[in-house]
């Protein structure tokens, strides 16, 4: 999966499949995770997000689960 840059010190990178609906967002310590069910919605809201870190933990950690890949 492609995965774009994001401007965050949490938060390396960020990749989204919308057929499987399959967010993977990299951790800046490496760790990579990967959340299901993610709707196209929620992925361009995290993208435009000002702070992705707060986005990334009040509405992706939170809601979704993820598996570590």
């Amino acid at each position: 999966m492609q995965r774009k840059r994001v401007n965050s010190s949490k938060i390396r990178s960020v990749g989204y499949d919308e057929k499987s609906m399959v967010l993977e967002v990299e951790l800046s310590n490496g760790q990579v995770w990967q959340y299901t069910k993610v709707y196209p919605e929620v992925y361009r809201r995290f993208m435009a997000a000002p702070n992705p870190s707060s986005f990334f933990d009040d509405k992706i950690a939170e809601d979704y689960s993820g598996k570590r890949v």
